[in-house]
């Protein structure tokens, strides 16, 4: 008898100090420790995520100087058709930027990738703002080092080489709510067909990085492509693809710049969204 009421009292006795474990060692809320993961406010703190916002800023920076003098240089070559000369342009050199980024900071160089990586729970909230607030800073370096070297003859014709609809009359620009359109959709192409490989572990590591960055810098050439020739209206610029691209040079050329500037932010956040809430639902193999 004595045995036995000494191993009752033993087996509540664990029971007891187990479930006094349970209570004081388990999570009290699980979704509030995903939410503070999701904002991950440590990377504040963390080296290598300054080292990263430094990388996008500087990448960010030389692209826009690359790029855009790129693009001047091709419509001032005087050529029959320089629109088919840009998307060879724009692939080339996003492809070269890409392929040494991405090991780096993961190759954003944009406010749009960014934006559906925090979405997809790729980065952080907080590595996104950063890496934000970097390409927006990057964008406005660039465009000033461009500003002081560039010809001011060319900066008037075309506009600092910024995001341009054109002037408010209809018949000399695209409208506005046409804009937004373009690039709405061609936001979209890009992230369908360039972030559905990239964010694919599997078929990211079975394809290797060369790869991914032709499909994603292909993507953006065609958006380019399609956005410029489908449209044939006198002062759009095209498609920005890059609301720090667009704001960089509003901020030091401004005038037409800052007409419908609203369209290459709204658009790619809207394509970003419209994305998201479709990857969600494809198939995972």
């Amino acid at each position: 008898m004595n045995s036995t009421n000494s191993r009752v009292v033993d087996e509540d006795f664990s029971i007891s100090v187990q479930t006094c474990d349970t209570v004081s060692l388990g999570p009290t809320n699980p979704l509030k420790g995903k939410f503070r993961a999701s904002i991950g406010s440590h990377e504040f703190f963390s080296p290598e995520t300054w080292k990263a916002a430094f990388t996008e800023l500087v990448a960010t920076a030389s692209l826009m100087i690359t790029l855009t003098s790129s693009i001047i240089a091709c419509l001032d070559s005087h050529e029959t058709d320089p629109k088919l000369i840009i998307p060879i342009v724009v692939f080339i050199i996003a492809f070269l930027f890409l392929i040494v980024t991405i090991p780096l900071s993961g190759g954003h160089m944009s406010p749009v990738f960014t934006f559906i990586a925090a979405l997809k729970g790729v980065v952080t909230l907080s590595r996104a703002l950063l890496y934000i607030l970097a390409q927006c800073i990057g964008s406005i370096i660039g465009f000033y080092i461009l500003k002081c070297v560039m010809d001011p003859n060319l900066i008037n014709t075309y506009s600092l080489g910024g995001c341009a609809i054109g002037g408010k009359g209809l018949n000399s620009s695209i409208h506005q709510h046409d804009a937004l359109l373009l690039e709405f959709s061609c936001t979209f192409l890009v992230l369908f067909l360039g972030v559905t490989l990239a964010f694919d572990k599997k078929r990211s590591k079975d394809l290797g990085l060369p790869m991914i960055c032709l499909v994603i810098a292909g993507a953006m050439a065609l958006a380019v492509f399609v956005s410029i020739t489908v449209t044939g209206r006198a002062g759009y610029a095209g498609v920005g693809l890059n609301p720090a691209r667009c704001l960089g040079a509003a901020l030091f050329h401004g005038g037409s710049l800052w007409n419908g500037h609203w369209v290459f932010w709204v658009g790619p956040i809207l394509a970003c969204l419209m994305y998201y809430s479709l990857s969600i639902n494809l198939p995972n193999e």
